[in-house]
């Protein structure tokens, strides 16, 4: 199975926990017959577009490349990192708002919790959006992540991106 998944430009990703249970996530590129953003977003859809600007931190290639993909289908503007300090960075160097922080959890040398931290100070309206390939559940029984904090589970959808992300985005708190 994984040369098969490497062949086609793949990752397989592997969870096992103690008592816990084994999760596999097999991840495979877009196809490169895909249609055009105006065919893949539906009309429906119209509702999750935006204009805001989001910084995405995510240490995988494939997971960095697909959700800029995706949120720039949506009318986002994307800032992208492939680390804490990476993101630090370009906050460092941006002189427009950034409205959102997506960001994954675990990360080498800085955790998405401790980068949200950081970052947070010099932006007072920042919101944020975890992801993780753990559960929330995990994440939150190992004092990574509060409870009730915004969170989508990798892998996800088109469709659970782009929603979460406008749902985020439109709470007033």
């Amino acid at each position: 199975m994984y040369g098969i998944v490497k062949q086609h430009r793949g990752n397989i990703w592997v969870y096992s926990e103690i008592g816990e249970g084994t999760v596999i996530k097999v991840y495979l590129p877009v196809s490169e017959a895909a249609g055009t953003a105006e065919e893949v977003i539906p009309e429906s859809a119209a509702d999750q577009t935006g204009t805001e600007t989001i910084l995405l931190v995510e240490d995988d290639d494939g997971v960095r490349a697909l959700s800029r993909s995706i949120l720039e289908r949506y009318g986002y503007t994307v800032r992208v990192a492939d680390n804490g300090q990476s993101a630090m960075d370009i906050v460092d160097g941006c002189s427009q708002p950034i409205h959102l922080l997506l960001t994954d959890v675990v990360m080498p040398d800085m955790n998405g919790k401790e980068l949200f931290e950081r970052i947070c100070p010099r932006y007072s309206n920042l919101k944020v959006l975890f992801m993780s390939g753990y559960t929330d559940n995990v994440i939150a029984h190992r004092g990574v992540l509060d409870a009730g904090v915004h969170f989508i589970q990798k892998p996800f959808t088109v469709k659970d991106l782009a929603t979460k992300v406008r749902e985020v985005l439109n709470r007033p708190d």
